[in-house]
């Protein structure tokens, strides 16, 4: 009996999963890299289905920023929202989750994304608007705390510099109970 060979199956993709293969791409390796051709082999697929969602390459790199800034202001909304009494736990929170180890990948994608807002104003645009939001969520929370709108800009400030550089730093031979001195840290900026 004769066996007939199998055809390959071709596999096209949505936009989004074009998407989250650039965000992918965009973690490791930056905006430089973030090309159609690189794209589309990572994905294994040709470059023709990337042409049925995105104009071009920068229509991707548009969409790339969208749905980060959309994902990152959706999350920050989430985790800093508090019952009435309930602020100082949803400020904590929010050090916890935004400083943790297991938020790696991530810091990976904040850190190119801000990276390439150093040559691109699109990118900057996003940045600000994205950090706007973080700040205005903890603001509010301060605020609700009982501060005074000066104290509740700058421990807004303060919180996402300490979540952002304590996700970026390796200290933990530092401390012997470094998860006790990052206890008492997020004490004194939530408190």
């Amino acid at each position: 009996m004769e066996t007939k060979p199998v055809k390959a199956v071709r596999t096209s993709l949505d936009r989004e999963s074009w998407i989250k293969g650039a965000i992918a791409i965009l973690a490791e390796h930056g905006a430089e890299r973030l090309r159609v051709e690189v794209l589309a082999k990572r994905l294994g697929v040709t470059k023709g289905s990337f042409y049925w969602h995105f104009k071009d390459r920068r229509d991707l790199q548009h969409a790339v920023l969208d749905f980060w800034k959309e994902g990152r202001i959706r999350d920050i909304r989430k985790q800093t929202q508090a019952e009435p009494g309930g602020e100082v736990a949803a400020l904590l929170h929010t050090i916890e989750v935004y400083s943790s180890a297991r938020n790696r990948k991530g810091i990976s994608i904040e850190a190119a994304v801000r990276d390439w807002a150093r040559r691109d104003a699109q990118a900057v645009a996003v940045v600000e608007e994205v950090d706007a939001e973080r700040l205005a969520c903890s603001c509010r929370l301060f605020l609700a705390c009982g501060l005074n709108e000066e104290e509740a800009k700058a421990r807004s400030v303060m919180l996402y510099a300490y979540v952002f550089g304590a996700a970026l730093m390796r200290c933990g031979s530092f401390a012997a109970d470094m998860a006790s001195l990052k206890a008492w840290i997020a004490d004194r900026i939530a408190k």
